[in-house]
């Protein structure tokens, strides 16, 4: 059984999503050459309450683009650069001894630091140690920092948007696998096509440079985020989500022969939630009000690609966790008649 439909309000609501999500595209569009899919994926992790984590060469105009998509969503943007030196306290913020001019007492007093923002920015978060970037997880997944004794809670919206850099890799601290489980998304941003390059070239050297205009709220994000929730899934497409995942670990019964020589570990419970969550604000982004098939399988790279372990024996042969992925949705059938008789994804179901 499927998830109650839409009633008239959410239904009204979920168009409002459809014509947002055009807006913000064309006022990006102003500022930002290309990337459609890269924002399309932004959107999606920002709206199913996610976090992302880019990779791309420096110059692809990643910071920009995350700044200005907080201008068009109204929302307090902040950058952190992270470098080795780095402290926990440099990010959540610290408390400072403060003197009451009127009584004379001296007391404690919390300054928040660059976390306390609704999006933000965490440049090259492979450059600082293990400390600060627990630190750093504690807010993605807790949404609060702790100083001292204190918890303090961040602000709504809150997303994170990581970046790495994949080709300097001296003096960089690998992400734990648990701390790459807390990204929704792992998003690659590519070099633009040339006809993108020449307006590129066009638009960054000429003297006036356009400014986009907000088109969501905060307040307003928090409801498409509680519509996102909302947005009915069919069993048949859970049980489908379930079987894309349950291939990739190696020691449970149904998986191919081929994924137990190429991977060393399969992605865990979470990649279902963020599969179903994408594919929930996928269908809003495109005026449906139910997840199809379809929308598992275009969301399926970002959500998948950071959270198996291509082995030696794969890359070997040039197979990279992307062809992991695309090889698994060839291979699964949509049609529940067809899953449900086949021997091998008998044992998935019964497992």
């Amino acid at each position: 059984m499927s998830q109650a439909n839409f009633n008239a309000n959410e239904t009204a609501a979920a168009s409002r999503v459809q014509s947002a999500f055009k807006q913000i595209k064309t006022q990006l569009a102003r500022v930002i050459v290309g990337q459609d899919k890269v924002i399309e994926e932004l959107l999606i992790a920002l709206f199913g309450r996610g976090h992302c984590m880019l990779e791309g060469v420096p110059g692809l105009a990643k910071t920009l683009m995350i700044s200005t998509l907080a201008k068009t969503l109204s929302l307090d943007f902040s950058r952190i650069q992270f470098t080795p030196d780095l402290m926990p306290s440099d990010i959540t913020g610290t408390e400072v001894i403060e003197e009451n001019r009127t009584t004379g007492a001296r007391e404690f007093k919390f300054l928040p630091g660059p976390v306390f923002a609704n999006i933000v920015l965490a440049d090259e978060i492979n450059r600082t140690p293990p400390k600060t970037q627990a630190a750093m997880l504690e807010a993605m997944q807790e949404r609060q920092v702790t100083v001292g004794r204190v918890r303090h809670k961040l602000q709504n919206p809150f997303f994170v948007l990581a970046t790495q850099n994949p080709i300097e890799q001296e003096g960089t601290y690998t992400l734990p696998e648990a701390q790459q489980d807390r990204f929704m998304f792992k998003v690659f941003v590519n070099y633009p096509s040339f006809n993108e390059e020449m307006e590129i070239a066009r638009r960054t050297t000429a003297l006036n440079m356009e400014e986009p205009t907000a088109v969501l709220s905060g307040d307003e994000i928090l409801e498409i985020q509680a519509l996102v929730r909302k947005v009915p899934v069919a069993d048949e497409v859970i049980k489908y989500t379930i079987a894309l995942v349950r291939q990739t670990r190696t020691t449970e019964p149904g998986a191919p022969k081929w994924a137990q020589e190429w991977l060393n570990w399969g992605a865990g419970p979470r990649a279902v939630q963020n599969l179903i969550i994408a594919g929930k604000g996928r269908a809003l982004l495109y005026g449906r009000e139910s997840v199809s098939h379809e929308d598992i399988q275009q969301v399926a790279l970002p959500v998948l690609r950071h959270r198996i372990g291509v082995g030696f024996a794969a890359k070997a042969e040039g197979v990279n966790a992307d062809a992991v992925v695309k090889k698994l949705i060839e291979t699964t059938p949509t049609r529940m008649s067809e899953l449900e008789n086949d021997e091998r994804f008998k044992k998935i179901f019964t497992s």
